[in-house]
């Protein structure tokens, strides 16, 4: 059991979540990958020229991670194309204010390791219960000086030199696979490259450390994952990026899974024929739940009728769409079993606490294991689905909402994190104009 309210917003924050009374015919143009994003703006700010990235995303995270970068040096002007990003010398003293967001606190610690002067690094309460032992302790193997009072977690102060030597160190990244993403997207400017190597429970979110492998070869850094667990980044010069990025799959998953449970049909325009991104997973989970599942040149087409299967399924390289599966899968017709998904419990929020408690507070049936959940469907009714201050935990309330009556989501700015047009993307799916 988790703390029973944790919002910090007020209850004008609270939102009555939209009940489709009808089949779904909607068109969702969904805003650019937070995860793409602040990769690029991380290698961007390592190159050796301007950089620019198109269609970016701006929510909290992504512009937590531009205020912190320009705190570093960094000059990064807002275009009517996207960011342009013009590398300068990173220095202190400075401070990092890293919100909620893992990719802010542990991508940028390597960062501030290359800068001259002190960088302190704290962010929002929970924040500081996230796990950065392994990022704190690979750095400090590498030679560089952190201030943290003996914690393994926010506030701490990495002591930059203006230069890291790099080398070979190995990790446990088992908890995150943010770890091992944060020493490759700084490892060519090491002087010696980094060779990372992973010692511990199979890792998180592979798809993850693809895509910032992908990300590292498209601005011409030397990238060798041959070896199973074991990342080598070559020392050098970091290429500039004139880059679009994608739409972000993992906020498209609700509005995808919107078609399932409601029936009828909804369109996402731009999604990527081939990606990284673990959120594509979500095509195959739908299907599995008998949605009907078409992606064309356009984009991707889910049709459903309503009725949905249960499934079985290891969500362990895609755990972030777990709280969306979760609501889908108490409002099908046959129990689910989600496993693989231990690691989520050192999310913005423990996820598995959050989803159960509120499943079960609303009627439903989800029972804890140690790896994931089981969730059997219930008859729900309808009450405030808390959030936890955690952005997907606000996007399951809305999918419950569409099925179960008078669903109040509380704190739904939170979504802010990662797409801050959430409630009038959706209100204009379930509720559009003329309808």
């Amino acid at each position: 059991m988790i703390e029973a309210h944790t919002n910090p917003g007020t209850a004008a924050d609270d939102w009555p979540a939209p009940r489709a009374a009808a089949p779904l015919d909607a068109s969702v143009a969904v805003p650019g990958s937070k995860s793409l994003t602040n990769r690029f703006l991380v290698v961007a700010s390592l190159a050796g020229d301007e950089s620019l990235l198109r269609s970016p995303l701006r929510s909290r995270d992504t512009l937590l991670m531009v205020q912190a970068l320009r705190s570093l040096g960094t000059e990064i002007e807002d275009t009517a194309d996207g960011w342009l990003v013009n590398p300068r010398p990173l220095v202190g003293p400075t401070q990092v204010d890293c919100g909620l967001a893992g990719t802010v606190m542990r991508f940028l610690p390597p960062v501030a390791g290359l800068a001259q002067g002190p960088v302190e690094f704290d962010g929002d309460p929970h924040a500081r219960e996230r796990p950065m032992g392994p990022i704190l302790g690979a750095l400090g193997d590498l030679g560089v000086r952190i201030n943290s009072e003996g914690r393994n977690s926010l506030p701490f102060t990495i002591n930059g030199t203006g230069q890291v030597a790099g080398g070979r160190v190995v990790v446990d990244a088992s908890a995150s696979s943010q770890f091992i993403s944060a020493l490759l997207l700084s490892g060519a400017r090491f002087d010696q490259g980094v060779t990372v190597v992973h010692d511990g429970k199979p890792l998180p979110s592979l798809p993850h450390i693809a895509m910032t492998v992908e990300v590292l070869r498209d601005a011409g850094v030397v990238v060798d994952d041959s070896d199973a667990n074991t990342w080598n980044v070559e020392p050098g010069e970091i290429h500039s990026l004139d880059v679009e990025v994608e739409p972000d799959l993992s906020n498209a998953a609700p509005f995808a899974a919107a078609a399932l449970v409601v029936g009828g049909t909804v369109r996402i325009p731009g999604w990527p024929q081939f990606t990284t991104q673990a959120g594509d997973a979500i095509r195959d989970i739908l299907d599995a739940m008998g949605a009907d599942v078409s992606l064309e040149r356009d984009g991707l087409t889910v049709s459903g009728t309503g009725e949905i299967v249960g499934l079985d399924i290891d969500l362990h390289d895609v755990g972030e769409l777990t709280p969306v599966v979760a609501a889908i899968a108490a409002l099908a017709d046959s129990p689910s079993h989600l496993r693989g998904i231990a690691h989520l419990r050192g999310h913005e929020t423990d996820r598995l606490a959050a989803l159960s408690t509120e499943l079960n507070r609303l009627g439903g049936d989800c029972e804890e294991t140690p790896d994931g959940l089981i969730v059997r469907p219930r008859p729900m009714r309808g009450d405030l689905f808390r959030t936890y201050a955690d952005h997907r935990m606000a996007m399951a309330g809305a999918v419950l909402g569409l099925s179960v009556p008078d669903i109040v989501v509380e704190n739904v700015q939170t979504t802010g994190k990662t797409l801050p047009e959430f409630t009038r993307l959706w209100s204009d799916m379930v509720h559009p104009a003329g309808a």
